[in-house]
C-alpha cells in the first residue's frame, strides 16, 4: 500500500474529502481511488449534477496513514469497482 499512489476526490467548496460511513458509530472511512480515472467514473455515475463541485487529487501510499490522523478518520474504503460501487473497508488500527 506504502508504494502506491491513490486518488482522492475532494470538495472545492470546503476542502472535505469524499468519505463513506458503512455504520453510525464510524467517522468516515475516507475513500480511495487507484486510477484517476475511477474516481472520475464514481463522480460522474454517483454524483453527475454535481460533479464539478468536485476535484481528483492524488496521495502517495506512504501519506495516507498521516491524513487519517489528521482528518479523524476511521480507515478507508477502497473503491475496486466504481460503477457498482464495489468498496473494501479497512479500518486503521
Amino acid at each position: 500500500m506504502f508504494s502506491e499512489v491513490y486518488y482522492l476526490v475532494r470538495s472545492k467548496a470546503n476542502g472535505d474529502y469524499l468519505t463513506a460511513r458503512p455504520n453510525a458509530e464510524a467517522n468516515g472511512y475516507l475513500l480511495l481511488f487507484r486510477e484517476h480515472f475511477d474516481a472520475l467514473s464514481y463522480l460522474n455515475t454517483h454524483a453527475g449534477e454535481v460533479a464539478n463541485r468536485f476535484a481528483v487529487e492524488f496521495v502517495p501510499g506512504s501519506q495516507v496513514g498521516g491524513l487519517l490522523k489528521r482528518w479523524g478518520f476511521s480507515g478507508v474504503g477502497i473503491v475496486s469497482d466504481p460503477l457498482l460501487p464495489k468498496i473494501e473497508f479497512l479500518q486503521q488500527s
